[in-house]
């Protein structure tokens, strides 16, 4: 399952010599209840993940590796090769277990392009083009500085079900200074956000800078990665390693092993992200999708490099 389909011609000429993007898709989605990069949001049908991976391409990346598990792997990877483009390069990655998102980035890392920077997100968030053009620009302008694409909290929520988002502090440069993963996030109307997680402040601002997952990493990071999970105790399904709560011990200075990596730039955004946490969002992200295509702000065919 690990194997690579070669690109047999260019999608977008732009992307040719763009970083690659690690895209994690092996989560099991106990509370969807269905293989969420699947999730069929666009007005004729598309995946959440054909739409992402083709902005993706068109913001400037070249290529995708697709991290899937063994329980909704298959059905991701017969969509993908019978519905993709022969030119799309995507190398398919296995994640054996779900043991979190470090584990998932490090299944990824025989798949990427040796000594470079990459992109990291997650299989089941759309994120605004903006936001892809933002961290695939970083990527190549300035390689050195490992970066995190900030949303607000307002534009990191859809619907009233709750999720779980990484709050980040930054300083004055803006880099990263502290996240914190919250849990049971959930907005309350007015504008207003509670985390039903026991952490204070209990009530969240909406223009509180959050992650959701859209990161930029050096090549020094599997090393990192592969430390925090050789260090982490009895990981499990239920007790995953994630990559906002490593990222947040390198940046205080707490790396596994000992291990240090390059600093964090947060990339803010003002764009709206769509995900698909609960079964009630589908209608929400489809109905979101058909009103970026009607406004012309997404394209209505897929693999295009217009924008």
């Amino acid at each position: 399952m690990g194997e690579r389909r070669p690109p047999l011609g260019g999608v977008s000429a732009v992307a040719d010599a763009g970083p690659v993007l690690a895209v994690l898709a092996a989560g099991r989605a106990r509370r969807y209840g269905g293989v969420k990069p699947l999730a069929p949001v666009g007005p004729a049908g598309e995946a959440v993940l054909d739409l992402l991976c083709s902005d993706a391409l068109a913001a400037g990346f070249s290529a995708v590796v697709l991290v899937i598990g063994p329980h909704t792997g298959p059905a991701i990877r017969y969509h993908v090769e019978r519905t993709w483009p022969d030119s799309v390069d995507v190398r398919f990655a296995l994640q054996e277990a779900p043991l979190g998102t470090v584990d998932a980035v490090l299944a990824a890392s025989p798949h990427l392009d040796p000594g470079a920077p990459y992109g990291v997100c997650n299989a089941d968030d759309l994120y605004p083009f903006e936001a892809l053009t933002l961290l695939a620009d970083h990527l190549r302008q300035d390689p050195g500085t490992q970066a995190l694409v900030g949303f607000s909290l307002a534009g990191a929520v859809l619907g009233d079900g709750p999720v779980t988002r990484g709050v980040c502090e930054t300083d004055e440069e803006g880099m990263l200074r502290t996240i914190v993963e919250r849990r049971q996030v959930s907005a309350v109307g007015d504008g207003r956000f509670v985390a039903k997680d026991g952490l204070t402040p209990s009530e969240l601002d909406g223009d509180a800078l959050v992650s959701l997952n859209l990161w930029g990493f050096g090549p020094e990071m599997p090393a990192v990665l592969g430390a925090a999970m050789a260090e982490a105790k009895q990981v499990s399904e239920e007790n995953e390693v994630l990559l906002p709560e490593v990222v947040g011990d390198v940046v205080q200075g707490r790396g596994p092993g000992g291990l240090a990596a390059a600093p964090f730039k947060v990339l803010p955004t003002d764009g709206r992200c769509i995900g698909v946490t609960h079964p009630e969002d589908l209608a929400l992200a489809q109905a979101e999708v058909a009103a970026q295509v009607g406004t012309g702000q997404r394209p209505a065919l897929l693999w295009s490099a217009e924008r």
